[in-house]
């Protein structure tokens, strides 16, 4: 189904995994048709096209928000204007300078020595990308485990399959985390201050916040977590890494190809136009299957082996493509990379007690707990 699209072909396309169509409609749970776009070249022209194909409908719910859901985020004064990942207008460009400014790789290079004296064996791929997040952005102290709630009530309420009960009690979680963000909004420093000090008003401060504590952290906690997964079934990938003989960067960029956190990602046609030779009516919601494309076989030599340094490799599009290509890239990397170093003794010999679980979601993997036992 279209919720599941890591595990088999989004119903609807009527093809087996060995035959995706280029382009394909599909309609979601509540009956909208939606234009899935599976071939690299077409999503990374898509993406880079952001006159055609605009970003307005990056975050808006998959799942229509019922009256009483608003009306308890209405209660704690919620609003999202565009920022960041849904923004494609004028303001754009300077909000996106003052976030890359703050996650700037000399700034992200900064942090190497003090994320290699962290205690890595405890809560390591959940809590690690939101410590150092905070450091860079200067985000007030907060409990990692309220922050970790927020994002991921976040990513459910706005991009999963949800009954009406359930979107009230995420919309009561999002609002409350939201009212505390305001707060900070007018008094933080950092980003905060710099966002307050171009002119921008508190809605937008808060908005860039909000995206930022789930795309800044949450994704990175979650391609961790699929990583060490993919890792442990790589045997052949973890003696070369403890050998010296596989590139721990080459391994990073392997599994941001095959175990993306983000699989899909959404634009919408500004203007009547063709995608693949099949006709795009202006409206039309386009999901473009990351995931899918980071194993179309036009790109990798081997689509679904894991083969670091293969060809094509480093080409996939886990952080997007063109204006709003993910400004925190160098960051997920590096935490990666950290991971992989400190990580590889620990996984030699494991045996899995307990898989990953993921939740119905059109975009987001949300992997949870993964027990292993050595």
């Amino acid at each position: 189904m279209l919720f599941r699209s890591w595990e088999r072909a989004p119903a609807g396309t009527g093809v087996g995994p060995a035959h995706w169509p280029d382009v394909a409609r599909v309609a979601d749970h509540v009956g909208v048709e939606h234009l899935l776009v599976t071939r690299h070249a077409l999503v990374r022209q898509v993406l880079t096209d952001p006159t055609t194909f605009r970003p307005d409908n990056a975050l808006d719910a998959v799942t229509p928000m019922p009256v009483a859901a608003l009306r308890v985020l209405a209660a704690h004064r919620f609003r999202l204007p565009p920022t960041l990942a849904n923004n494609g207008g004028a303001t754009h460009p300077e909000i996106r300078a003052l976030v890359a400014e703050a996650l700037h790789p000399t700034r992200v290079a900064a942090q190497r020595d003090w994320l290699a004296t962290l205690d890595l064996h405890a809560g390591l791929a959940a809590d690690l990308p939101l410590l150092v997040l905070a450091r860079l952005v200067d985000l007030p102290d907060a409990p990692v485990a309220a922050v970790k709630e927020f994002a991921r009530a976040a990513l459910e309420l706005f991009w999963a399959p949800l009954d009406v009960d359930r979107q009230q009690v995420l919309a009561a979680e999002v609002g409350r985390f939201h009212r505390l963000l305001r707060e900070f909004a007018t008094t933080g420093d950092g980003l905060v201050a710099s966002l307050r000090a171009a002119g921008h008003p508190p809605d937008v401060v808060v908005g860039a916040l909000f995206f930022l504590l789930v795309a800044g952290q949450e994704t990175t906690s979650q391609f961790l977590t699929l990583l060490l997964h993919r890792l442990t079934g790589e045997p052949t990938v973890l003696a070369g890494l403890r050998e010296g003989s596989v590139d721990v960067a080459d391994v990073v960029e392997e599994g941001l190809r095959l175990e993306p956190p983000i699989v899909t990602w959404r634009r919408v046609a500004a203007v009547d136009t063709t995608l693949g030779g099949t006709g795009v009516p202006a409206g039309t919601s386009v999901v473009l299957w990351l995931a899918r494309a980071g194993r179309d076989p036009e790109v990798v030599q081997s689509p679904d082996e894991f083969r670091p340094g293969q060809r094509g490799s480093r080409r996939h599009l886990a952080f997007g493509a063109g204006a709003h290509r993910c400004v925190g890239d160098q960051l997920a990397r590096m935490e990666a990379a950290t991971l992989v170093r400190e990580a590889v003794p620990l996984l030699s010999g494991v045996r899995v007690v307990r898989p990953p679980h993921y939740p119905d979601n059109l975009t987001f993997r949300m992997p949870d707990a993964f027990v292993v036992r050595r």
